[in-house]
């Protein structure tokens, strides 16, 4: 699902100017990274820890080809249906078809940002058929019709009274109420009753280990079990950079994703699911059908360098790291990923022709890349973006600099080739900026670095530079 995120200024300026997102922000990434940071400490030697993640997913990565097809074959060992899914599309077809093959009025899903990526409840909707998020947030985040603002919690920031108000609305609660339990209960129950008849469940995967064919998710709150254990077709939905060649590892990966994105040792429910129901036992869907999506991915590994965002394992902990997440939130990266996730899956999946602001909205600062349990430095790559989008290739849609850049960037090569035409352009660029100062400040130059000074002054330049003073002082003492 191609969702433009050519609206990143505008959004961001709407989120830095609400009171409300402003104040949740100094409070969330700050929390969720000292949470993270203390599950760490239980590790014998963290940094051992971080860096044997990051190995496992280099791994993975690298055989990905080799670990998807063990995978299949083990999938299809073990009794599950195996659909490789070239598109959204494709992705959306099988299962709408396969929903209407069995007469599905309608699925509950399982928190799953992949599904956000397909648009799949908007494919189910149009197909007649009705959708039930039951993750807490995504529950939320569906009835008010927005986006997920936080991987970990998709509507943390929604107001409690705007909670209170669609619940009242869409029936969920009987009686006006701003106490969160009884908010929470009332969805609850509301929810519990999609399960009882339930033909199909649909959740994402976490994880999907090669050597045995089997998915894990992780959860708090319980509603991805019951969407395994209750249809009687539970279709998983897993991005093909996901699988990990062997439980063991699978086992780690999962001790780091817990940590780096809610600062848990383990989450409060971990399913691992190896085919379908058995006919010894009484849980369990009689048909388990994964759907494995490329979707753009396998342009992206072909590049050695964008193969690199593959390595991502969604935990979020870069969302809490990063400095421009923390001032604008997620509604403005305008897809299923934000943060510097969003930044280096986003342009790999749908290119750089719509996603230019994305790309440029980073300090550079490396939090992101320190903090990753897989090892993805986020910086190298956004500046890999950027290059690619200057120079207008063609494969990943750059759109190429704009006639101003182009002369910005050949005047300041020129200068830069002598010292002599240095000094003369920075004493012209210093005396023609002087020109618009009000006192020490400099608030605009016509033509100018608008983004610059949409939100800052540049002070005053001085009349002399510290070259030529340093000169001065030097001539006085001989």
């Amino acid at each position: 699902m191609n969702i433009t995120t050519e609206r990143f200024k505008e959004t961001a300026r709407q989120e830095l100017a609400n009171a409300h997102t402003q104040k949740f922000l100094q409070i969330l990434p700050l929390r969720l990274a000292a949470r993270r940071h203390t599950a760490y400490q239980s590790f014998p030697d963290p940094e051992a820890a971080h860096r044997y993640g990051q190995t496992i997913r280099d791994e993975a990565i690298q055989r990905l080809p080799e670990l998807l097809q063990v995978f299949e074959t083990n999938a299809i060992a073990n009794g599950a249906q195996v659909f490789w899914a070239e598109d959204s599309r494709a992705a959306n077809g099988y299962i709408v078809e396969l929903a209407k093959r069995k007469g599905v009025s309608y699925v509950t899903k399982g928190k799953s940002m992949v599904t956000e990526e397909l648009g799949l409840n908007e494919a189910l909707a149009r197909a007649g058929i009705e959708t039930w998020e039951t993750d807490l947030g995504e529950f939320i985040t569906q009835l008010l019709h927005r986006p997920p603002f936080h991987i970990v919690g998709p509507a943390l920031n929604i107001p409690v009274e705007q909670i209170r108000d669609i619940f009242l609305e869409r029936g969920v609660i009987d009686a006006p109420t701003i106490d969160p339990v009884a908010l929470g209960l009332g969805a609850r129950r509301f929810l519990r009753e999609k399960f009882r008849d339930l033909q199909m469940g649909i959740t994402g995967v976490n994880m999907a280990v090669a050597e045995t064919g089997t998915l894990i998710n992780v959860e708090n709150e319980g509603n991805i079990r019951l969407n395994k254990s209750s249809p009687r077709i539970l279709v998983c939905v897993m991005s093909l950079e996901k699988v990990v060649p062997t439980l063991g590892d699978a086992m780690h990966m999962l001790r780091v994703l817990c940590r780096s994105a809610t600062g848990q040792a383990a989450g409060a429910y971990i399913t691992l699911d190896s085919g379908p129901k058995r006919s010894d036992e009484i849980d369990g869907p009689e048909e388990l059908h994964i759907v494995i999506l490329d979707n753009g991915r396998s342009a992206v590994y072909e590049d050695p360098k964008t193969r690199e965002a593959l390595r991502c394992i969604r935990c979020g902990a870069c969302l809490n790291a990063c400095p421009v997440y923390g001032k604008v939130g997620g509604y403005p990266y305008g897809w299923a990923y934000s943060g510097p996730m969003g930044q280096v899956l986003t342009p790999a999946l749908q290119g750089l022709g719509n996603t230019g602001d994305l790309i440029r909205a980073c300090t550079l600062c490396h939090r992101c890349k320190i903090i990753c349990p897989a090892g993805i430095d986020h910086p190298s790559l956004l500046l890999y973006y950027r290059h690619k989008d200057v120079v207008g290739d063609q494969a990943l849609g750059g759109n190429g600099a704009k006639w101003r850049e182009r002369l910005v960037h050949t005047v300041l090569s020129v200068a830069g080739s002598d010292h002599r035409v240095w000094r003369l352009f920075a004493k012209i660029a210093r005396l023609a900026a002087n020109r618009f100062r009000t006192g020490d400040r400099i608030h605009s130059i016509p033509n100018g670095p608008q983004g610059w000074f949409s939100s800052r002054d540049l002070p005053a330049l001085p009349a002399k530079t510290f070259r030529d003073r340093w000169a001065q002082m030097d001539q006085k003492k001989r």
